[in-house]
């Protein structure tokens, strides 16, 4: 009984609701975007890549997520995996700093990166005001 129930019936049209709804393309349409995401999810938090001097420490726990800078071993400074020059990147901090007080700043400085180039971005985070700057290193294994 579809459409056509009661044509019999005099050539009167009867419409019957559809009662059920059919959640197979839905579930489909999830699957395929679920893979989607763990495919690009992995890439979309991917950063400059820079080697990190080994020592012995504890990890770092934090409740409210830091901001990480990061220096190069050519030296360029980023954020977030967005290189910038240094007045960009003080200009973002003092920013970030603004909207969020208590938000932690850390500088990933990789081995082969010029000591010079470490310091530099350490003293422009100075000369914006921010004292407090932690330096992030791989733990020993």
């Amino acid at each position: 009984m579809g459409m056509n129930a009661g044509m019999g019936n005099g050539g009167v049209h009867r419409f019957q609701a559809m009662s059920d709804i059919n959640v197979t393309p839905l579930v489909d349409i999830m699957l395929v975007l679920l893979i989607i995401f763990m495919v690009t999810a992995p890439l979309l938090t991917h950063g400059i890549e820079v080697e990190l001097p080994h020592v012995q420490s504890d990890a770092i726990t934090a409740q409210v997520e830091p901001l990480t800078i990061s220096v190069s071993p050519d030296g360029s400074a980023s954020i977030e995996g967005e290189r910038m020059s240094l007045s960009e990147m003080t200009d973002k901090v003092t920013f970030v700093r603004k909207s969020t007080p208590s938000i932690r700043i850390f500088v990933r400085g990789d081995t082969h990166a010029a000591y010079g180039h470490v310091m530099a971005v350490m003293g422009a985070l100075k000369a914006a005001g921010i004292e407090q700057v932690g330096l992030i290193t791989q733990p020993n294994s």
